[in-house]
């Protein structure tokens, strides 16, 4: 049972160093400015930071990595986190969404946040400054309702929403 264990022991270690050089990309993209958010929407200083701090890892073409993200399988949880992420959003590829698209982004934004949602607890446990407190939370909802109100008063609103059948 003592031979097993100490083979089994061996596997388990030569596993864990072979899989130390598969690694996925990095998410350290070149960023067309004429695409970020920033094109299409004026970004108030104070929700920048918010942005920046609380939301570009996982929904911006720009992650920084932590240097736990060298490790496997470590770096493929975070890398699944981040390509999950920028499905949903991506503040470096915003302004070329649809305008639809870019309405009901809005829309989820105050919902996620609103809703305690984002940024997610496993990403504030090891970062603990992107916690948004309750101003932040205030002035990313606002900023967004104001780019939606902004859409509004630019656009026709079918648009932006759609029609319910």
């Amino acid at each position: 049972m003592k031979k097993i264990l100490k083979y089994l022991g061996y596997i388990i270690l030569a596993t864990f160093i072979l899989i130390q050089f598969f690694r996925p990309k990095s998410n350290a993209n070149t960023v067309v400015a004429s695409n970020q958010i920033h094109a299409a929407f004026a970004v108030p200083n104070d929700v920048d930071v918010i942005l920046k701090k609380a939301c570009n890892d996982c929904h911006s073409n720009n992650t920084k990595y932590p240097w736990y993200s060298n490790i496997q399988p470590v770096a493929w949880w975070l890398n699944d986190h981040v390509v999950d992420g920028k499905k949903h959003i991506n503040f470096d590829e915003y302004a070329s969404y649809k305008l639809r698209k870019q309405y009901h982004k809005f829309e989820e934004i105050i919902e996620q946040v609103e809703a305690n949602e984002m940024p997610l607890s496993s990403y504030t446990l090891i970062h603990s400054e992107a916690k948004l407190n309750a101003n932040e939370k205030i002035a990313l909802t606002n900023w967004a309702k104001a780019c939606m109100d902004s859409m509004k008063a630019h656009h026709p609103i079918d648009s932006l929403i759609r029609k319910k059948q």
